[in-house]
């Protein structure tokens, strides 16, 4: 489903523009009697004319890894500034309309977006203000306020087109911050400046951070008059001028990788604590995951990042002391579908989440969060590889490699191989008749094969095939809904929508395909909790996957959650809801069939696979189950389990202590109170606080 890539899609079009517009502005004093026109009066007319604003146009070429992905129009006139944007990816299609009006300090006085969102749900929003009343509403949220001073309105959809009013209302503040409606505090970072050169033509741009929006600075590139000139999409796609080319594009890419990556760092420095003595914890509770059982009132050695010992005994030396009174330890908690940013390990790591396998990445980014990780440059923990390839089509997925026949493919899985990926996974435009023999290859290479099944085929042909795994719990049901569908489309998420909760979970056609899976020991990697927002998003209401962690989100990231992906009609929603359901009960069938099932998010970090665990355990997997699933079953299904994945002597450090007891109550589980990996030490509370998000509970104290 890749979700991931909309937030980050989401984050882009939050850059991409500079104040654009066209002139709505016209001299409406003309008479009605308008037969006759004085050469004075005509005079006059072309006296303003010559002073009225020249409307400029800009246009943006939008790119992925390898190619267009779309376009973005810039205009400007005045103080009305307007922009249009298209954005494709996979089966996802973007088209906004925005127009803003804006004041000599910037500030918004009236806005409206239009458009469609990347599964089809309705975009429609405006803003105004007159006096001192503020108002807005969107399919989302409506809203007044009477604004004593100047606050900046910030849209949940949009081009990207106010970034640039706002970094200039921030320039026009005596505080450098500006207040934000409905709420919330933005201020600017400047980090860098370059001067581009193209043929005769010189820019010079600076690198600007947007702070207040979400967990980290949205970072672009504005000129002198904080006008939107490029950015750089964490890898997945950028934005420049027509007429500049791509290696501009990757001059400002290089500048501005290094200058997130140096505040990143920073952030780092101050959040990890490194502990150069042996680790003590005393009046430990921990979680043996293998048996299930809760072992109580332990000491537990940590040396040079491994458990030495575990006892009851107190050995004489000099240690970082930490007692775990109250708390319950688990092992480090693993999230098996990932699209890692760099950022990630800052929601990763204070929720208990230190072990990450990512399902489809550029290959520079992903060896750079494994380099920067294991040298604590940036907060993150152990990352485990896929190798991302589809086929070329109009629904391709330009992220890792795109083939264009079976030895290409074949190709493809040599290179993975040589750089040391364990795994491959496949996008839904692969042929089907390719599986057999590249499952071939890649099995020849010690590797694995999982994905999406491609499309016109069923998962029990794939499974046949040569799959070792399935991505995402609606290509389970696809098996049974249907032959030859194009799951390239959205008929991939809407026909599981419209029928998942039709499937008789006890019929024999069901129990047939368990026993096939478990007969292959086919792993699934269902991302239940995505496809549960994806199917119950209503706009104007808070997702029920992220109701519990709504307060503790900054507003600007909370909005989000209120807004709708699909274009679910009211006659369909009865349907939807019930196929919600569904979906987690099929993760229980599954299960209860001996099928292995790893818990993964493919949306945001840290959250969304405590969610996936409570999911579990409320469609009725036991709770030491659900443990059992997200720790030394995912470390066994990445070959690691000999090293990581439970709470033994000999393996490595990788311990989070829970405020309560998730063996009793999973909800337990978003309590995280000290992780600790190797000899690096987290307070949870520090590093949420740090990017904006309000802590679930108050950290275990020590002393270095």
């Amino acid at each position: 489903m890749n979700t991931k890539a909309i937030f980050k899609v989401a984050a882009v079009a939050l850059l991409v523009s500079q104040l654009i517009a066209c002139d709505d502005k016209k001299d409406e004093q003309a008479s009605n009697n308008t037969a006759q026109v004085s050469q004075t009066e005509n005079l006059a007319q072309q006296q303003n004319a010559q002073q009225a604003p020249v409307t400029q146009l800009t246009k943006y070429n939008i790119y992925n890894k390898e190619d267009q992905a779309g376009s973005l129009s810039v205009q400007q006139s005045g103080n009305v500034f307007s922009s249009d944007m298209e954005l494709g990816w996979n089966n996802r299609q973007i088209k906004i309309e925005e127009v803003i009006t804006v004041d000599e300090q910037g500030y918004i006085t009236s806005q409206t977006v239009k458009g469609i969102s990347a599964f089809g749900a309705p975009i429609d929003e405006s803003f105004s203000q007159k006096g001192s009343i503020a108002q807005w509403k969107s399919t989302n949220e409506q809203g007044e306020e009477k604004v004593d001073g100047k606050k900046f309105y910030v849209s949940m959809d949009g081009t990207g087109v106010a970034n640039s009013a706002l970094l200039k209302a921030i320039s026009n503040s005596e505080n450098g911050k500006v207040q934000l409606l409905p709420s919330g505090e933005a201020a600017m970072i400047k980090l860098d400046s370059v001067t581009l050169s193209n043929g005769q033509q010189e820019k010079t741009v600076h690198l600007i951070g947007i702070t207040g929006f979400g967990f980290s600075p949205d970072f672009a590139w504005y000129d002198d008059d904080y006008n939107f000139f490029a950015t750089d999409g964490g890898g997945w796609f950028g934005v420049i001028p027509e007429g500049w080319g791509r290696e501009h594009l990757e001059q400002l890419q290089d500048i501005q990788k290094e200058a997130d990556n140096q505040y990143l760092k920073d952030l780092a420095s101050q959040l990890i604590h490194t502990s150069e003595k042996p680790i003590f914890i005393t009046n430990a509770n921990y979680v043996d995951v293998i048996s299930g059982k809760l072992v109580e009132d332990q000491s537990i050695l940590i040396q040079d990042g491994k458990v030495v010992r575990i006892g009851t005994e107190i050995p004489d030396g000099d240690y970082t002391q930490v007692n775990a009174q109250g708390k319950t330890l688990i092992p480090g908690l693993w999230d098996m579908h990932g699209h890692l940013s760099k950022n990630d390990g800052l929601l990763n790591m204070p929720a208990g989440v230190t072990n990450v396998r990512d399902m489809g990445n550029t290959h520079d980014n992903i060896v750079d969060i494994e380099r920067m990780s294991e040298a604590n440059e940036i907060i993150g923990g152990d990352v485990y590889r896929a190798g991302f390839m589809d086929r070329e089509s109009p629904y391709a997925m330009k992220m890792g490699k795109t083939v264009d026949s079976l030895e290409s493919a074949k190709a493809a899985v040599d290179w993975y191989a040589e750089h040391d990926y364990p795994q491959i996974k496949t996008y839904s435009s692969m042929e089907p008749e390719w599986i057999k023999p590249l499952a071939e290859h890649i099995h020849s290479k010690g590797m694995r094969l999982s994905g999406h099944i491609p499309a016109f085929m069923t998962a029990e042909e794939a499974i046949n095939a040569g799959f070792d795994e399935i991505q995402h719990i609606n290509m389970i049901f696809l098996n049974f809904l249907g032959k030859n569908i194009d799951t390239r489309q959205r008929l991939r998420f809407t026909i599981p929508g419209e029928k998942a909760h039709e499937l008789d979970l006890n019929s024999k056609e069901v129990n047939d395909f368990m026993a096939l899976l478990k007969e292959k020991g086919t792993v699934i990697d269902p991302t239940v909790s995505v496809f549960r927002s994806l199917l119950l998003g209503e706009a104007g209401k808070v997702d029920p996957e992220n109701a519990a962690i709504y307060d503790h989100l900054p507003v600007t990231v909370a909005r989000g959650f209120k807004k709708a992906w699909m274009d679910i009609k009211p006659e369909e929603r009865d349907a939807y809801n019930k196929s919600a359901d569904a979906m987690v009960a099929m993760v229980k069938k599954l299960h209860d069939s001996g099928v292995t099932v790893v818990p993964g998010t493919d949306s945001i970090a840290g959250f969304t696979l405590h969610r996936e665990l409570i999911l579990y355990s409320q469609g009725g997997i036991s709770n030491a189950d659900v443990l059992k699933l997200a720790t030394i079953t995912s470390a066994e299904v990445v070959g690691n389990e000999e090293n990581v994945g439970s709470i033994e002597e000999g393996k490595q450090a990788d311990l989070v202590f829970i405020d309560g007891n998730p063996l009793e109550d999973m909800n337990h589980i978003r309590r995280v109170a000290l992780v600790i990996k190797g000899q690096n030490l987290y307070k949870p509370d520090e590093v949420y606080e740090a990017i904006g998000v309000k802590p679930f509970t108050k950290s275990v104290d020590f002393e270095l």
